[in-house]
């Protein structure tokens, strides 16, 4: 197979950026492409983890066969196996008709399975065995099948914290990690991040066929200096919004300031290493939206206490037969007792019940909207005793 190097990868996947760790990223994906060996990609959301499987599967000689991308975290834990090991007719409710399985339609390609965390206890000791002996047996039947499949993961999770706590199997994880790749943060890319921004830019003005924005001296540092939470996928979410909504095609600080969320330990990513578990980290976003959301009405609210009377004074009712300052009137709302507030279970119960009924009780629909896995919603569902419908 003829060999290619590391630009090339980036013209044909569209990749950008020069940091010295996503160029070691894509020399590993390169070196081990025309191998058999299974590889973990780690990294947080957002970093663009799923490039590096389509890149080894091209490089590969595989690359005339199937390429199949699965996220874990998506599919019920309920009919996990059968996605992936396929099932027999009659092997349960609502299995109509004998179904191949993932293992066996990507027979000679590659397999991606994204947020690989995610698994059940008992699909890891069925995908352990897939990996060491080639073999594995469809939902419903006893009939030992064969597949060759290229097998890559990934996932943002901390699996060695996960194997502690009894999450994940010391021995799938040692499997799964024969090579490991770990794709940086756009934080420690500061390099690249004007980069793609201009990247964006150029995209978001073709699609909406005007002119790109750009920013000037002041705000590009600004932008370099952000913490980017979300990393790539927040960086783009962020170029598309001022192409939008801004009129002006230069942006400074001033512009660009409301597209970026105060460095508040809200916004701030948990480091890597610290992380505890996908489902910690879901339950933590579901929480975050919640309380931003408050935050958001209590803002709206001091701003309607300010455009009530003039901008001194506050009028609070001609019964009270009195004025009091504006200060004095958000200084009294802060004080609201702390046993007033709904407990965190509350919150989080109410967010997924107005999810859910939003969204007409679909729990993908509601899954997305909250920012969590159908898998983890649908455990919450059950731990809550939610009504769906």
């Amino acid at each position: 197979m003829q060999a290619v190097d590391t630009k090339e990868i980036k013209q044909k996947f569209d990749i950008i950026g020069n940091n010295a760790g996503l160029n070691r990223a894509l020399d590993i994906a390169i070196q081990v492409a025309s191998t058999d060996l299974s590889v973990l990609i780690t990294g947080e959301s957002g970093v663009g983890k799923e490039v590096i499987p389509k890149a080894i599967h091209q490089c590969s000689a595989r690359k005339h066969g199937h390429y199949i991308a699965v996220n874990c975290g998506a599919i019920p834990e309920g009919t996990i196996d059968s996605e992936l090991f396929g099932h027999e007719k009659g092997s349960f409710t609502g299995a109509l008709e004998t179904r191949k399985g993932y293992f066996e339609v990507a027979d000679g390609g590659t397999l991606f399975l994204d947020e690989v965390a995610e698994l059940p206890l008992f699909t890891q000791v069925r995908l352990l065995r897939v990996l060491e002996t080639g073999e594995f047996i469809k939902v419903g039947s006893s009939k030992v099948q064969k597949t060759n499949v290229r097998v890559i993961a990934a996932t943002n999770a901390d699996i060695p914290l996960a194997i502690h706590k009894g999450q994940f199997r010391e021995d799938l994880y040692y499997r799964l990690n024969t090579v490991p790749i770990s794709i940086p943060p756009l934080r420690q890319r500061k390099e690249d991040i004007y980069l793609l921004f201009r990247k964006f830019s150029a995209d978001f003005a073709d699609s909406y066929k005007m002119p790109p924005v750009k920013l000037t001296p002041q705000a590009q540092e600004m932008l370099i200096q952000y913490s980017w939470p979300g990393n790539i996928r927040q960086l783009k979410n962020v170029v598309e919004q001022i192409s939008v909504i801004e009129s002006q095609r230069v942006i400074g600080p001033q512009q660009l300031a409301p597209y970026l969320p105060a460095n508040n330990p809200l916004y701030l990513p948990v480091p890597f290493h610290e992380r505890s578990s996908g489902d910690y980290l879901a339950e933590r976003d579901i929480l975050y939206k919640v309380l931003l959301q408050l935050r958001n009405e209590v803002d709206q609210l001091k701003e309607q206490i300010r455009q009530m009377g003039r901008p001194d004074v506050v009028a609070i009712g001609k019964e009270w037969g009195d004025t009091i300052t504006e200060t004095e009137v958000i200084e009294e709302a802060e004080r609201i007792p702390l046993e007033e507030i709904k407990s965190l279970e509350d919150i989080e119960m109410e967010a997924i019940t107005t999810a859910l009924k939003k969204n007409n009780g679909r729990r993908k629909a509601a899954a997305l909207e909250l920012g969590i896995s159908e898998r983890t919603l649908y455990r919450k569902i059950k731990e809550y005793h939610i009504n769906e419908t």
